[in-house]
């Protein structure tokens, strides 16, 4: 194996699939890179899809376009740590997105009748339903909730909203807790603060209103008050 990275001269991707490979090897390989697995790359794969959110939040888009490159880099990362195993690869990957894009939008490619984004965003959810009861009919295992499949490591603000959305959206409105009456005289525990910050977040979604945007905005007035404070 020549000791020189893969030339400018390929494509973008196929260049970057070339230097990953060249990464992992067992003999040339980056020492790191070789001791990594997805768990440890886990947390990096989330940490680059907030340096993407923060990116476009601040408008930059030179620093868009080099967190997008690094988020990118996780997934050809992970494809290729499951490419050694035999399990699946890059193109692998690509080919299923595309599926997925296609069979989820059949007003684009199948002649359905969605002309507006909330019927799309209906037809989306009932294919996933659909495909879920595949997966889980496949598998043999027992039927599952409509909640079942929302990402545990979604920041819990954010996971409770995706739960409340689902559920409203499988029938299942009344899941939520509903706000203590005297919320400020009840005993405060781990629970009763849960119920309540879901409770809140049910309220936000009733009006509305987006609870991660709220309280991020609340962290920033918080942060402009501590900064306007005397030194």
């Amino acid at each position: 194996m020549s000791d020189r990275a893969p030339g400018a001269g390929e494509t973008g991707i196929a260049r970057l699939l070339a230097i990953m490979a060249r990464l992992r090897d067992p003999k040339q390989g980056c020492p790191w890179d070789l001791e990594q697995d997805f768990a440890s790359i886990a947390k990096h794969t989330l940490e680059e899809a907030y340096e993407v959110e923060d990116a476009i939040r601040s408008g930059d888009m030179r620093a868009l376009e080099d967190e997008l490159g690094d988020l990118l880099l996780q997934v050809v990362f992970h494809a290729r740590m499951a490419e050694e195993t035999g399990q699946f690869d890059f193109d692998a990957v690509a080919h299923a997105i595309s599926e997925k894009l296609v069979r989820r939008h059949p007003g684009i490619f199948s002649g359905a009748e969605i002309a507006t984004a909330e019927q799309q965003v209906a037809s989306w959810e009932a294919i996933k339903a659909q495909e879920r009861a595949a997966k889980q009919s496949a598998a043999g295992a027992a039927p599952k909730s409509a909640l079942d499949d929302v990402p545990l490591a979604l920041p819990a603000l954010t996971r409770a909203a995706k739960l409340l959305r689902r559920a409203e959206r499988a029938g299942l409105g009344d899941l939520a807790p509903a706000t203590p009456a005297n919320a400020d005289d009840a005993q405060l525990d781990e629970r009763a603060l849960g119920d309540a910050l879901l409770a809140l977040v049910a309220r936000a979604q009733q009006a509305g209103l987006d609870a991660e945007e709220a309280l991020r905005a609340a962290n920033a007035r918080m942060l402009e008050r501590a900064r306007a404070r005397p030194k």
